[in-house]
């Protein structure tokens, strides 16, 4: 009776232990949380407070009891940010669209083709990742200019077609899927265009989307390339937007319409990570296991 007595006095503490960790993580997490979102709670609280409201504030306010979405009209009347949304949506269609075609292809190659000095070629791509995105977007900006293509969607697209990482990542997954399955397409008259289209990319759905998503909002929030490359209001992306707005003196006298143009350009990748988390977890971590 006594040892059954200990053995619950032992499945109790570990039990009360093991409910003392939880509660302490989730009010850990729960912190933390409050950390990471309350930049976002900032910027939406500001973009709907009043210019005067925000201006007479001694000390900022929590909240407001007077929103307004007139902000967000200046936002827009300040410079031509429709456009520029419209600009960045098709930059960032195509730019990821040609990618993914460029992205999955060559990792179908490098995973399943056999052809001479497919390593040493492989080991070059990998290579490139070594070398400082500044030296590249060099080398990109001189070609660019070379063929004529400053201020076209042609220049903004072209050097983002491709990504050495991306086709690493496919290529890892692509290596998952057995090789009888392969074989045996082969031996029942498949073509390999068919085999990827059938077999490989239904199976790494997950890593596929989880490559469009990251293409996508690293298209979305580029900045560097079509500030260098595009020095005309017709191809400006959203994030020359809000430098254009900053730039005029705008931005700086009116922080609520500032935020509100900000709001406006996160939403759309708020919303693309809300309907697609899990997918990009799902991704992310069969991209880690091997074997």
């Amino acid at each position: 009776m006594s040892e059954r007595n200990e053995f619950e006095r032992i499945e109790r503490s570990a039990r009360t232990r093991r409910h003392v960790r939880l509660t302490i993580t989730y009010i850990l997490l729960g912190i933390w949380a409050l950390v990471v979102l309350f930049p976002f709670y900032w910027m939406v609280l500001t973009s709907v407070k009043e210019y005067g409201a925000y201006n007479a504030e001694f000390y900022p306010k929590l909240y407001t009891l007077a929103p307004t979405l007139a902000n967000y009209r200046e936002a827009f009347t300040a410079v031509d940010l429709g456009r520029y949304f419209v600009n960045t949506l098709i930059f960032t269609l195509l730019t990821s669209g040609l990618m993914l075609v460029v992205t999955v292809l060559a990792a179908f190659a490098f995973s399943r083709l056999e052809f001479r000095g497919k390593n040493l070629l492989f080991t070059l791509f990998l290579a490139l990742m070594m070398i400082p995105y500044e030296l590249v977007i060099i080398t990109n900006f001189v070609t660019i200019t070379g063929l004529g293509l400053r201020n076209t969607f042609a220049g903004l697209i072209l050097p983002s077609v491709t990504s050495v990482f991306y086709i690493y990542l496919l290529k890892e997954n692509f290596e998952l899927i057995p090789d009888e399955l392969y074989k045996a397409a082969k031996v029942d008259g498949t073509s390999d265009l068919k085999y990827l289209l059938k077999v490989m990319i239904p199976i790494t759905r997950p890593t596929i989307v989880t490559v469009m998503i990251l293409k996508v909002i690293e298209c979305w929030n580029s900045y560097v390339w079509p500030r260098l490359i595009t020095d005309s209001p017709k191809y400006f992306l959203v994030s020359n937007g809000i430098q254009e707005i900053r730039e005029n003196g705008f931005g700086r006298d009116n922080i609520p319409a500032m935020m509100a143009a900000v709001v406006v350009i996160s939403v759309p990748l708020i919303i693309l990570f809300l309907v697609f988390h899990k997918k990009i977890m799902e991704g992310v971590s069969r991209g880690g296991t091997k074997g």
